[in-house]
């Protein structure tokens, strides 16, 4: 039997940002439409609070295939020079239930998640968006800069992170990158104020975007906060917009700022609007008018992963990329 296992910069070379993103269409889709299972994850506290270890498994119908995700989540890894999130995907053909290949979850987990912002921005934000605001400055900042250059002609771009060497240095670095000006922003409402996108990105416990500040017209993709008791925006945010997600058990389970509008009473069960996959298939709309403002809770399920490492596996095979090893 042969694994092939699959690095970082491997993964980064065989899946572009810009399929990625057409590959979470096909995928949120199917997901939508009952032709994938996706258990909601466990999650395994650690001792002395340093992390916690997720077990995300799942199946897709098209491509068929099933496998699990295996992540370990330590916020403090950054300071140490390690990804937050580091991890391993595990992917098996359905044939006869044969492991087929290891990828580098941490990799495939960046692109993934910015790829279905990215979805989310093409299909929830006003075409004529050229003003980005990014709110964090670690590898989910930069992902999702990539993924709303490729969906918007973005002519503008404000960062800020709670720290402001971090915020600098993304700036030079991913602005070269890019051939973009990056302005850091001193506060939140300066990086947001005018805004036509807005990507929430941080580790942060408790809102640091008050509904206050969201003005008509705005996309917000609500991407940091992945447990029930943590938000990144207030209640007054999720009430006065409409409001899509990724997978609606996971959000009614485990989405912080739906479930704090929802015990405090300010919305309803409905409030959730559409699954993206079903404003992709066109069974529900997205954006009705320009002053519409449009959320999208983010909270990340297997299937992603599942597709993105199939797709990296097939593009391996066809290149002769990776190790692969005789078990």
């Amino acid at each position: 039997m042969q694994i092939r296992v699959l690095r970082g910069a491997e993964i980064r070379a065989l899946l572009p940002m810009a399929a990625c993103i057409d590959l979470m269409q096909t995928t949120m889709i199917a997901v939508s439409q009952g032709r994938a299972g996706v258990p909601l994850r466990s999650i395994l506290p650690l001792p002395g609070g340093k992390g916690v270890m997720g077990n995300m498994p799942g199946w897709l119908g098209e491509p068929e295939c099933f496998g699990v995700k295996l992540v370990s989540i330590f916020p403090g890894n950054v300071a140490a020079g390690y990804s937050s999130h580091l991890g391993l995907v595990l992917l098996f053909e359905a044939e006869h239930g044969r492991p087929v290949a290891i990828l580098d979850a941490a990799e495939l987990t960046a692109i993934r998640t910015a790829a279905v912002s990215g979805l989310a921005t093409r299909l929830l934000g006003r075409e004529d968006a050229t003003d980005l605001a990014i709110l964090g400055a670690g590898e989910q900042a930069r992902s999702h800069l990539e993924a709303m250059l490729a969906v918007r002609p973005t002519r503008r771009v404000r960062l800020w992170a709670r720290t402001a060497e971090h915020a600098h240095t993304f700036a030079r670095s991913e602005g070269e990158r890019h051939g973009i000006a990056i302005e850091v922003a001193p506060d939140v409402r300066a990086a947001v104020k005018g805004a036509d996108i807005i990507c929430t990105v941080t580790a942060s416990p408790e809102p640091i975007l008050p509904g206050a500040w969201i003005e008509p017209g705005q996309h917000v993709n609500l991407v940091g906060s992945s447990t029930v008791r943590t938000a990144e925006v207030d209640t007054e945010a999720v009430v006065k917009s409409r409001f899509f997600v990724d997978f609606r058990e996971s959000t009614v389970n485990e989405g912080g700022e739906y479930r704090r509008a929802l015990d405090a009473g300010a919305i309803r069960p409905d409030h959730i609007l559409a699954e993206i996959g079903e404003v992709a298939a066109r069974a529900k709309p997205g954006r009705v008018h320009a002053d519409d403002i449009t959320l999208f809770k983010s909270l990340g399920i297997s299937a992603e992963d599942l597709a993105s490492a199939h797709y990296v596996l097939e593009q391996a095979r066809v290149r002769g990329v990776g190790q692969v090893v005789e078990l």
